[in-house]
């Protein structure tokens, strides 16, 4: 059971994470991108204040770790939900998915230098074969009606693979540690108040109604997703290598 329970955390989180494309491709329709990324940030800090007094007797901080823990999540989900949240409005929900199956070998690339993992051949091999569907779909990809621009949607998003990566590959180290709620919940609010001010900007439009679908899929986005993909997800990389974990991306 303790090698099964970490692959079956990881195979949930992949298929909650796979609803959160079109969960956000819904929220986009009537609501600001950094506003809906706030909401998700928001419901999920409002769900771990709600649970998180249970476990801070097991947080057990050590010195100089506030960098790694700040980096992981500036990594994500700070810039990489800016990126992913751009890119879903210039590319379809399925694209974003498929550009995802760039991370595996830019994870391995990151562990075999950060982490000394090593990569049997088979790795390799399926990462390459991602790699090259991931261009063939970017070179394939037209202009519609939910993709105005599929290649700068698609480069977006690859650019949110790399934030991804980082976060990846500290977290594998901070998983030693750190509990994977502590650092669950590490990520919401660090992204609460990063995203903040930035409903502020100039080209962010607040919401001046509640439209219930896309409101529901905030909810869904910050409750489901944040909480529980993230923190299936980084249940399973306390207890396998950051290379097998990231291979799970792919489905």
């Amino acid at each position: 059971m303790k090698k099964i329970l970490p692959q079956l955390a990881l195979v949930g989180a992949m298929f909650l994470w796979a609803s959160s494309f079109i969960a956000l491709k819904i929220a986009f329709r009537v609501y600001d991108p950094m506003f809906v990324i706030f909401g998700r940030m928001f419901v999920a800090s409002l769900c771990l204040l709600a649970i998180g007094f249970r476990f801070r007797r097991s947080v057990h901080y050590q010195k100089g770790d506030y960098k790694l823990i700040l980096f992981m999540a500036f990594c994500e989900p700070c810039l990489y939900f800016v990126f992913e949240a751009q890119a879903i409005v210039y590319t379809t929900a399925a694209q974003a998915g498929m550009v995802t199956a760039i991370l595996p070998i830019l994870v391995m690339l990151a562990a075999s230098m950060v982490l000394k993992e090593k990569t049997g051949i088979q790795g390799w091999i399926g990462a390459v074969a991602a790699v090259g569907g991931v261009c063939w779909l970017t070179l394939e990809s037209t202009p519609s009606e939910n993709a105005p621009n599929p290649m700068l949607g698609n480069f977006l998003e690859f650019l949110a693979m790399v934030c991804a990566t980082g976060y990846m590959v500290t977290l594998r180290y901070l998983t030693v540690r750190y509990s994977p709620f502590f650092l669950t919940a590490i990520q919401a609010l660090v992204g609460c108040v990063f995203y903040f001010p930035l409903l502020f900007l100039p080209g962010t439009e607040l919401p001046d109604h509640f439209n219930v679908q896309s409101g529901f899929a905030i909810i869904y986005l910050g409750a489901a997703i944040t909480l529980g993909a993230y923190g299936l997800y980084n249940y399973g990389l306390k207890y396998v290598s950051a290379s097998r974990s990231a291979m799970y991306v792919n489905l």
